[in-house]
């Protein structure tokens, strides 16, 4: 009998292959169909001012654009990339740990790209060779050397250190210029929080408990918006004071006390939640924004804004 209930739990993972392999197979046979009948995901281009710019297939169909076989390559990969980190929510893959690792490196690549040309060239070779980088590397900077400028060797060595954790022996020496980095950090990071958050809060709580506010011509009292202000005024203070009640621990939450640190908790969940909230949509608006590329620029399933004929925007 255990043997037969094995057998019965093994058998609907591999029905359920075999059903994603039948649906994957029919997805792939459509989209090639798609970009055989319609040329779907295709690129046209258009010269203008010496420089190829995206055209509309209305201009490809009148005959002044052409395809781009380089930007028609790169909507069909992305497509492919966003479909293969969408896999994940089937079961993890090979493909999805492709994409993943793709992404992960094309991003520090770039990034690293970024900060050598906008930090390391004019701000550290820039000021400590400031001559020969303008003639070899950035020809805009200026040749002349900074006052004080040998202090930029400090930075220059702090970061061939950093370099040392590469090193079999010695990843020792790294840990300095990364306290160093950590320190620096937390210490910017600590007076821009203190002056965004913390003092920008206590500016909003202290307020008039009693808002008046005048009309658009401002000769008369406007009670209806006075009155919504007052309340929102009140309620934001008895929110603050609720939620500090709650942190409050040399009294024992009790009575008044304890209904109070209740309420703040309340406050909280709701502040939380609403952050969350708009973590979520803000994770909504990058799906979104993807499946309108898979739908729109690849698979010209939909064309909200009109740029493609009729007929070339359908599902069959």
């Amino acid at each position: 009998m255990a043997y037969g209930e094995h057998m019965a739990l093994e058998k609907p993972p591999a029905k359920t292959r075999w059903i994603a392999g039948v649906l994957l197979l029919a997805a792939g046979g459509y989209v090639v169909w798609r970009a055989a009948a319609l040329g779907c995901g295709t690129v046209y281009v258009v010269a203008a001012d010496e420089e190829l710019t995206v055209a509309s297939p209305w201009e490809a169909m009148a005959g002044i654009a052409q395809p781009s076989l380089g930007r028609t390559i790169g909507v069909w990969v992305a497509a492919l990339l966003t479909l293969a980190i969408f896999s994940f929510l089937y079961k993890d893959n090979p493909l999805y740990k492709l994409a993943e690792a793709l992404f992960v490196g094309v991003s520090a690549a770039y990034w690293m790209v970024v900060a050598f040309w906008t930090t390391l060239v004019p701000n550290l070779f820039g000021k400590l060779f400031p001559a020969w980088i303008s003639a070899t590397l950035m020809p805009g900077l200026s040749p002349e050397r900074e006052a004080g400028w040998y202090w930029y060797f400090v930075p220059l060595v702090l970061g061939l250190m950093l370099l040392w954790r590469l090193a079999p022996r010695g990843a020792w020496i790294a840990a300095w210029p990364l306290a160093f980095i950590m320190g620096a950090t937390a210490g910017i990071r600590l007076v821009g929080f203190l002056q965004a958050d913390f003092l920008n809060q206590i500016g909003a709580t202290i307020r008039p408990a009693v808002v008046v506010v005048s009309s658009a011509h401002g000769q008369a009292v406007d009670w209806t918006a006075s009155v919504g202000a007052t309340v929102q005024a009140l309620l934001l203070l008895a929110g603050v004071l609720c939620c500090l009640t709650y942190f409050f621990f040399s009294v024992e939450h009790r009575g008044l006390v304890g209904q109070a640190a209740r309420i703040g908790i309340w406050v909280l969940m709701i502040t939380f939640g609403a952050a969350f909230g708009y973590t979520v949509m803000a994770r909504i608006a990058l799906l979104a924004g993807r499946l309108e590329f898979l739908l729109n620029d690849w698979l010209w399933l939909i064309d909200p804004a009109g740029t493609r004929p009729p007929d070339w925007t359908s599902w069959w």
